[in-house]
């Protein structure tokens, strides 16, 4: 019976010098390569890119993508996250993520988090920036992670990010006109002249751009320009989307536009990818989704047919 208790105490014993070296060389390793752990073996973040999920006056929808790094001899779970961004030291959003997340021992993965950007918050901040001449500017995270299992005791961990990048202006997509063309029994055509003022000292390409057109609720077309689009820095750049309105879809709507433009609301949802060609991580190839809203006496020219 002593003998196994012996045994026992042994095997514990080197289970436990095993773990406390394996330990000091990870740290070691962290330590030497200078960087990414900053000599710890604390769980980092890796703050990824921002993709634009639906732009309005009021707020701005975004994702914001985070790539969770785990360099301990164990995974861990969490909960519940509570992340909170600041743009040059402001508080811009705060948001909870109430799904699991799981990250493996020595491994990472990648999660996508909700974020909503009031205009009035993000505003301010952009115009203190401007008004400074700043091109660039701090955007950091600070993360909570609400543990199942605690690690090292602790049920709770705080990990904050920050990143220098740019000073990014959201793109602003206005309709020009809604240019109605040959409207008759087979076919109507349109072209919806758009413009995006880019206040961004960079200029960007919008490429893999998808639009539809509601007219009174009722959406009458959608189209897609497969070439991409180039837009100038701190200018606005005009461009023209075609489509083709079948007669089912626009007859019904002839007498509202013709006698009542304006009180018919249209409303434009357009959606594209931002390509950068400084290839900056944050926002190349973030996606944009925006709702441009007005009325037919707003938008619409009509040819004489």
């Amino acid at each position: 019976m002593k003998k196994g208790w012996l045994i026992t105490l042994a095997v514990v014993l080197l289970l436990g010098i095993g773990g406390y070296v394996y330990y000091s060389t990870l740290k070691h390793k962290a330590q030497s390569e200078r960087g990414a752990y900053d000599g710890t073996l604390s769980p980092r973040l890796e703050l990824s890119r921002f993709d634009l999920t639906n732009v309005t006056d009021e707020a701005i929808q975004l994702t914001m993508h985070l790539l969770i790094d785990n360099p301990l001899p164990v995974g861990f779970s969490a909960r519940k996250v509570d992340y909170t961004l600041y743009i040059d030291n402001v508080e811009v959003a705060k948001d909870a993520y109430d799904k699991a997340i799981t990250v493996k021992s020595e491994d990472s993965t990648l999660v996508a988090l909700p974020v909503t950007l009031y205009n009035k918050k993000l505003v301010a901040v952009l115009k203190r920036l401007e008004a400074a001449g700043e091109d660039s500017t701090d955007y950091r995270v600070l993360t909570t992670f609400d543990l199942d299992v605690p690690i090292a005791g602790e049920r709770t961990f705080t990990v904050t990010k920050s990143k220098r990048a740019p000073v990014f202006y959201i793109p602003e997509f206005k309709v020009v006109d809604i240019d109605l063309g040959t409207f008759g029994l087979n076919r109507t055509d349109v072209a919806a002249k758009l413009s995006c003022t880019n206040k961004n000292k960079f200029p960007f390409t919008i490429t893999d751009t998808h639009y539809s057109v509601t007219i009174d609720g009722k959406q009458i077309a959608d189209g897609d320009q497969p070439e991409p689009i180039s837009i100038k820095a701190q200018q606005t750049t005009s461009f023209v989307v075609p489509v083709t309105v079948k007669p089912g879809q626009s007859l019904g709507l002839l007498p509202k536009m013709l006698f009542d433009k304006k009180d018919t609301p249209v409303e434009i949802a357009f959606r594209c990818k931002i390509l950068d060609k400084s290839d900056n991580p944050m926002f190349n190839e973030s996606k944009v989704v925006t709702t441009i809203k007005g009325t037919l006496a707003e938008f619409m020219k009509m040819k004489k047919q």
